[in-house]
């Protein structure tokens, strides 16, 4: 049995496009669909043909969905030219023999692999000393400091705090959670900082804005409403009538009598 014979037919190629091939990169699934191009382009002395996905994956035996991604890529890389089809026809295609046109990566190819855009740094609020979130800040600090000192509480998060931080964070809890009753604020850092179980357990901004809502409903709890003095019990109306009867039986004149 003789093997292939070029009386049986042949395919004419220059040698420039193998060599021109040879030195791009192409994956196998590629090179395949390439070949079968040339088959059916210069095999019939020809420049181009319709080709259609489901034609092409039964020839190079590889999946619709894989030869649909790997033409697509050769197209956008001008390897194969477009030249007519569309409207439920095959694809005409061609193959672009100026090799001087063809791209080294696909389109979407080359935005994958583009750097990812640097995110941009949020600029750091910096306060003044005589700005309200700073003197609040300091204000709290200097509650803390004061309380650690009287019950020996030497914590590392004191003495390092970071009162821009921490006027970030009355920032936040005036305009973000809008606690605008700076009073009330005050109040709370005086009652948490004397507090024997809430003292050691706010020792900083960030943790007084997270607890703020539960502190002011355990302040106003353990507190309780100011007391009111209360008032002297009104004369009932049997009072009132006893009295009457006593003033006449006295034999004093009803239409004089005056209640107290």
């Amino acid at each position: 049995m003789t093997g292939p014979q070029l009386e049986d037919g042949y395919t004419r190629i220059a040698n420039e496009i193998l060599e021109q091939v040879a030195r791009h990169r192409f994956n196998g699934t590629q090179l395949r669909i390439l070949l079968i191009i040339w088959r059916y382009t210069y095999g019939y002395k020809r420049k181009e043909a319709e080709f259609s996905l489901s034609f092409l994956a039964s020839t190079i035996g590889a999946a619709r969905s894989q030869v649909d991604r790997e033409l697509t890529a050769l197209i956008e890389r001008n390897v194969l030219e477009v030249v007519g089809g569309g409207s439920g026809r095959p694809r005409l295609l061609r193959f672009n023999k100026n090799s001087s046109a063809w791209i080294d990566r696909p389109i979407q190819e080359q935005k994958k692999r583009e750097p990812p855009k640097p995110k941009k740094k949020r600029e750091k609020r910096t306060y003044a000393e005589d700005s309200t979130y700073y003197k609040m800040a300091a204000y709290f600090h200097q509650r803390v400091v004061e309380m650690a000192e009287s019950i020996g509480f030497n914590h590392a998060s004191i003495a390092k705090a970071d009162l821009q931080k921490w006027a970030d964070e009355f920032r936040r809890l005036v305009e973000n959670d809008k606690v605008t009753d700076k009073r009330l604020i005050r109040d709370v850092i005086d009652w948490v900082t004397a507090d024997e179980f809430w003292r050691v357990n706010v020792i900083s901004a960030k943790k007084l804005r997270e607890k703020f809502p539960d502190l002011v409903l355990r302040m106003k709890a353990r507190t309780g409403a100011p007391k009111r003095n209360p008032e002297p019990p009104k004369e009932s109306m049997i009072d009132r009538l006893a009295a009457a009867q006593e003033w006449i039986e006295a034999g004093g004149d009803p239409y004089d009598f005056e209640p107290d």
